[in-house]
């Protein structure tokens, strides 16, 4: 089958002929629709970050979409022909990417059946990107009435995520460049700010000098995350996805400070949730840039990151 693998960490993908997986016991074998791209596949696949437990030649995909093809030995939660989503993060990492035409995954994973009339294009956008934005708007709440600043608000998680705060009751200031303005307050954003035409800080500081209630912040290093959390006011929380969060030094400044790791929350009723949600109309899914395989590995090179709009997936 065709796949994007890394022979070793830093390497270039490519796609490459590998063997078709079977299912082994408990486990899923799916025939793929579509994979969903993540900022941590380009992170994994240049070594940025190096699990423990890792095999190459690695695949690389977390979130995919797929056809149970067969099922192994012992495995009964699925069947044939089934239509499932979900992600697939799985140790050994690279034993189940899902930028590969096919996926070998235990039954237990996060995986949750497609909803009637949802695309898989759409569904393979959902698990990390939807069920991190709703796990976080859940985790800061109650949201009614409070105002919460959301950094990267523009990408997949962003998107998610202003939808799900602004669906709670929250007044979300979404950080995003102005050509995503228009669609963030489609989403019900209350204002956006964009950092490259002014400071982030200091907009938010001059128009809410009483403080903010809650941060959210996808994308800021250590240093711009300790500048954004000194707007939270006493009582509130800041919450980062890049771990870059002295929880100590908030602590003392009476803020609740998060480092987010959404493996703790991932869960088949979570993605259920989220699907259900786009299915009835409560939230709507971000744009999308459909590629293909062979495209995959040009959208991997950091050179060609670009403003975080949405979401890139691959249909197989």
């Amino acid at each position: 089958m065709r796949a994007v693998t890394v022979s070793e960490y830093g390497r270039t993908p490519v796609v490459s002929e590998i063997p078709t997986p079977q299912p082994g016991p408990g486990q899923v074998l799916l025939r793929m629709q579509a994979a969903a791209m993540n900022p941590m596949d380009r992170t994994l696949a240049s070594g940025a970050w190096r699990p423990a437990t890792a095999i190459f030649p690695m695949v690389l995909g977390a979130d995919g979409a797929g056809v149970v093809e067969s099922v192994g030995e012992g495995a009964r939660r699925f069947s044939r022909g089934d239509e499932l989503f979900g992600q697939f993060l799985i140790a050994p990492l690279g034993s189940a990417g899902t930028y590969a035409e096919y996926v070998a995954v235990t039954e237990d994973a996060p995986l949750a059946r497609v909803p009637d009339g949802l695309d898989p294009v759409l569904a393979a956008a959902l698990p990390t990107a939807g069920g991190t934005g709703l796990a976080l708007a859940e985790l800061v709440g109650p949201l009614s009435g409070k105002t919460v600043l959301i950094v990267g608000a523009g990408g997949g998680v962003g998107s998610f995520a202003t939808q799900f705060a602004v669906n709670a009751g929250a007044k979300v200031i979404a950080n995003v460049h102005a050509a995503v303005a228009e669609r963030m307050r489609g989403y019900g954003a209350a204002e956006t700010v964009d950092h490259t035409e002014v400071s982030l800080p200091d907009a938010v500081r001059q128009a809410h000098p009483g403080g903010i209630d809650v941060l959210i912040d996808l994308v800021s290093d250590a240093e711009g995350f300790a500048a954004l959390a000194s707007l939270v006011r006493p009582g509130g929380t800041a919450v980062t996805t890049k771990y870059v969060a002295d929880t100590g030094a908030l602590a003392a400044a009476g803020v609740t400070g998060t480092n987010f790791n959404f493996s703790q929350y991932a869960s088949s009723k979570l993605l259920e949730r989220v699907a259900d949600a786009l299915v009835s109309g409560c939230i709507v899914a971000p744009p999308i840039t459909r590629i293909t395989l062979e495209q995959a590995p040009a959208a991997l090179d950091p050179a060609q990151t670009g403003r975080g709009d949405g979401k890139t997936i691959i249909s197989l």
